[in-house]
C-alpha cells in the first residue's frame, strides 16, 4: 500500500478515522442515554413524594407527562441500541487494528496484510451501515398506513 503524501499509510489513516468516529459517537450515545433514564428515574420517583405532600395535582401529573417523553425520545432515538452498536464496530475495529500492528491472526501470512486490512475495515463498516438502515427503517415499517379517502 502506498504511503499519502505526508508519509501516512492510508487504511491506517481510514481506520484511524473510524476509530475516532465510532468512539465519540457511542460515548454521545451512552450519554444521552443515561442522562434520559435517570431523569426518567428521578421523575417517576418523584411521583410519589409530590403526592404525599399534597402537591398540586398537575405537578404529579407533568411528571408522569416527562416521563413519557422521555420514553418517546428514547424510543424514537434508541440512544441504548446506537451506543452498544458503535461500541461493539468500534472494539471491531480495534481488534483488527492490534491484529495487523502484531501481524497476527489473519495478516501473519497474508501476502499484503494492508490490503486485508482494509478489505476487513470496510467488511466492518459495511456491516454497520446495513445494520443502522435496517434499524431505522424499522420504526417506519411498523407504523400503520393511513386508510383515509381523499
Amino acid at each position: 500500500m502506498e504511503a499519502t503524501e505526508d508519509g501516512a499509510n492510508p487504511v491506517l489513516k481510514r481506520l484511524e478515522d473510524q476509530l475516532a468516529w465510532f468512539n465519540q459517537k457511542s460515548g454521545f450515545n451512552r450519554k444521552r442515554f443515561q442522562t434520559l433514564k435517570i431523569c426518567q428515574i428521578i421523575a417517576g420517583a418523584l411521583i410519589p413524594f409530590v403526592a404525599s405532600i399534597n402537591a398540586p395535582p398537575y405537578v404529579a401529573s407533568a411528571l408522569g407527562v416527562l416521563i413519557v417523553i422521555i420514553e418517546g425520545l428514547q424510543s424514537l432515538n434508541q440512544y441504548q441500541h446506537t451506543w452498544i452498536s458503535y461500541r461493539s464496530t468500534c472494539e471491531q475495529l480495534n481488534h483488527e487494528k492490534y491484529l495487523w500492528l502484531a501481524k497476527a491472526g489473519p495478516y501473519a501470512g497474508a501476502a499484503n496484510a494492508d490490503t486485508l486490512l482494509a478489505e476487513r475495515v470496510e467488511n466492518i463498516l459495511s456491516s454497520e451501515n446495513v445494520s443502522w438502515a435496517d434499524e431505522k427503517q424499522k420504526p417506519q415499517q411498523n407504523q400503520p398506513t393511513s386508510t383515509a379517502n381523499g
